[in-house]
């Protein structure tokens, strides 16, 4: 099949648009469809239209459009990116003078839970903040050496830490490798290592422990849990609570968005501040979404992105002297 003359324009288009022969073969897509589906996009031509729309109904309603020459629309088809994402589209398929077809692509809104945390801004903060990262552990291991006293001691290695696990979350985001590390997680170790950290503020909150002991481990990724944590936990500090209380329970038929978890685990973060503004409830996990007038908004969002690549969900209920946000994940035993 040759390029049509309108190549040229095609590619200046936001909307997908990829030629495919008499065998459904790719024979050319244009830069819109490249950016969706991922770079590997280019190097498909030639392949297999079941390369991304792998579906066999799917497939067969555009061997209809070929072998019936009429024009067939795929509402909310599934594509296969070829960097392992998948994603909802509308196909706009139109027979070819040659023989071929002509496919638009129209990509549907994503759901909130198929986000991905890996975008271009948070990799160049990711960049920004591992200079930082590197001066702050440097200065913690020269105090340690030099300070008496197991406690002080210890408050260095705190930082070290801390030091070392941001630096691996964001060479994680440099490095595109945005699959969770999944391990045995136990969640109360989890919260110990939360409070060890609020402990060693300048102004520390009260701290009241809730938890049901007879929890079994979890199957996650520990850092990003932590990560979740504590976001949840100076969020609320910076909103001005003096108190938080921790807790955890086991909770049956929690929706997590289009699933229902039979058994969840359920980590509560409950604090005893102001509440959040009626006017950001409905927008409070939304990127650069913040009540503080120098907060990122970033820090919600991405907790509930990594609540949701768990399976789980994160959600608020707020009034004023009392914010709860609660963590569910899926109960299971992790081997």
């Amino acid at each position: 099949m040759n390029v049509q003359p309108w190549q040229a324009w095609a590619e200046q288009l936001a909307t997908g648009v990829a030629l495919v022969d008499a065998e459904l073969r790719v024979r050319w897509a244009n830069a819109a469809l490249a950016e969706l589906l991922g770079s590997g996009m280019r190097s498909a031509v030639g392949q297999p239209l079941a390369l991304w729309l792998p579906a066999p109904d799917e497939l067969a309603q555009v061997r209809r459009a070929l072998d019936e020459a009429r024009f067939v629309q795929l509402r909310e088809a599934t594509l296969s990116a070829f960097d392992e994402r998948t994603l909802k589209a509308d196909l706009a398929i139109q027979p070819m003078d040659d023989g071929g077809l002509l496919v638009e692509v129209h990509a549907l809104a994503a759901p909130a839970q198929a986000a991905s945390p890996l975008s271009a801004t948070l990799r160049g903060f990711a960049h920004e903040v591992k200079n930082p990262l590197a001066g702050l552990r440097g200065a913690a291991q020269l105090l340690q050496r030099r300070v008496d006293g197991a406690e002080l001691q210890a408050l260095a290695q705190l930082i070290i830490d801390e030091a070392d696990r941001l630096a691996a979350l964001a060479n994680r985001l440099l490095h595109h490798d945005g699959a969770a590390r999944l391990g045995a997680v136990n969640v109360h170790q989890l919260l110990d290592k939360l409070s060890e950290l609020l402990q060693a503020e300048p102004a520390p909150p009260r701290l009241r422990h809730d938890y049901d002991p007879s929890l079994p481990d979890i199957r996650g990724d520990a850092d990003r849990l932590q990560q979740v944590l504590l976001n949840l936990a100076r969020n609320a500090l910076e909103a001005g609570a003096r108190t938080l209380t921790l807790r955890t329970r086991a909770e049956h038929g929690v929706r997590a968005g289009a699933r229902v978890l039979r058994c969840a685990l359920r980590v509560d973060v409950v604090d005893d501040g102001p509440g959040v503004p009626a006017e950001l409830r409905d927008t409070l996990f939304e990127p650069l979404v913040s009540g503080r007038a120098d907060g990122t908004g970033l820090g919600l969002a991405l907790s509930r992105e990594i609540a949701r690549e768990h399976g789980g969900e994160l959600c608020c209920s707020s009034h004023p002297g009392e914010t709860v946000f609660s963590l569910y994940l899926p109960l299971e035993r992790a081997p």
